[in-house]
Formats: structure tokens, C-alpha cells, sequence
């Protein structure tokens, strides 16, 4: 009875644990957007951000040894709604392999990408998705504007940008995979759903509408 006691507790714990990561994972990623979007000239351009259908945000990338590819990081992907209601409840992504510009310095990176059209916000809505096969992708631009545009930008359907140690700049995360974290996604909405059934119609969880906020803030307009 007590061994029984004791795996109830751990289970229970774990749980309890595993939502407080998530909670913790969403509001790191809300920190993440607003200390880029804060910043004075070395933000995602604001007209890309009011144009892009679905943001991806992972915060703390690590490197991970026993991850093939070596880096490994947990986020969320949130849709903008063309109607009066913002951007859609956050659905959880792993994020795995790649080059995510440890090369800047640090062991954590943070990982932004901006989905830039409907087709691409399909692919990336699928179980498994891999920058630069599945979708073309581009390093970001930064800055308050894009004056810079390359064609690779105008053309890419996912723009792509890091920030380590405090510098933030675009790189092109070709041969990263994004999976649903299906894990994350029952501690927050309890009932299994897809990503795409939590980005088309899922209720926001109590502890995503700091991230909503963040996203409808930076965002010029919401249609």
C-alpha cells in the first residue's frame, strides 16, 4: 500500500510538475517577443510581423547530446485569425536539429520563425515538418522596417531569426524538424487535440493570454 501510495504521488507530481514547465515555457516565449519587439532597431521588421500568419516561438534551444542533430528545444506556434478575435490559442512544437546560431555565442538560443503565407502555415500544421525541405525558408531581416529585402526573403514562406546572449539576428534554420509536443498539449488542454484543431479552434489555456496579449499588442492591425 505504501509503494502504491508513493507511485500515486510521483504521478500526481510529475503531472503537476510537467504543467507548471508548460506555464513556465509560455511565458518565457511571451518575454521572448516582447524584449525583440522592444527593442529600438533590432526587431522583427513590424510589417513582416503584421503580415505573417503564424509565429513560432521557442525560448531556450539547447544543445543536446543525445538529440541527432544536437539541439533540441520546446515552444509554441500560435495563427493569426482574420477576424476580430487575434491571434489563435497556442499549440506546443518541438523543435529539433539544425543550426540555430549557437555560433553567436551561448549554449540557449532563442528561436523565432514567422510563417509568411497560408501555404506555408499548412505544411508547418503538419505531423512533421522540415525547414528548408518542406518549406522554403530565409534568415530574417531586423529592423524597424525592410528596406533591406533580398529576394530569398520576399520568396521564403518562413523567415527565421536567433537571439543568444542578447544579440539577435536572422538565420536560416534549414534542415530543423517541428513535430507537435502532443505531451505539452494534453497538460494544457487536457483532452488530446492536434495542432490544428487547437489553432483553429481550441480556448486559450488561463496561462497562454500573457503570449495573446504580447502577439495582439506588436500587432498593427488583427484582420
Amino acid at each position: 500500500m505504501k509503494l502504491r501510495t508513493l507511485a500515486l504521488v510521483a504521478l500526481f507530481s510529475g503531472a503537476l510538475f510537467g504543467a507548471d514547465d508548460a506555464v513556465k515555457r509560455l511565458h518565457d516565449s511571451a518575454e521572448v517577443i516582447t524584449e525583440i519587439m522592444g527593442a529600438s532597431d533590432k526587431a522583427i521588421p513590424q510589417d513582416l510581423f503584421d503580415k505573417a500568419e503564424c509565429l513560432v516561438v521557442v525560448p531556450g534551444v539547447k544543445k543536446a547530446a543525445f538529440i541527432v542533430g544536437g539541439k533540441y528545444g520546446r515552444g509554441f506556434i500560435s495563427c493569426r485569425h482574420h477576424d476580430e478575435t487575434g491571434w489563435s490559442a497556442p499549440a506546443a512544437v518541438k523543435v529539433e536539429g539544425g543550426s540555430f546560431g549557437f555560433q553567436i555565442g551561448g549554449s540557449e538560443t532563442d528561436v523565432v520563425m514567422a510563417v509568411m503565407n497560408r501555404r506555408g502555415a499548412e505544411k508547418l500544421l503538419q505531423s512533421k515538418f522540415t525547414l528548408g525541405a518542406d518549406a522554403s525558408v530565409a534568415a530574417g531581416p531586423v529592423g524597424r522596417t525592410t528596406s533591406a529585402d533580398t529576394d530569398a526573403q520576399m520568396q521564403a514562406e518562413i523567415l527565421t531569426w536567433s537571439r543568444a546572449r542578447g544579440v539577435f539576428a536572422g538565420i536560416a534554420l534549414n534542415g530543423a524538424t517541428l513535430r507537435p509536443d502532443d505531451d505539452t498539449n494534453k497538460e494544457l488542454y487536457h483532452d488530446y487535440a492536434s495542432n490544428r484543431q487547437i489553432i483553429d479552434n481550441a480556448k486559450p489555456p488561463a496561462g497562454s493570454h500573457e503570449l495573446l496579449e504580447v502577439l495582439n499588442k506588436y500587432s498593427s492591425h488583427k484582420g
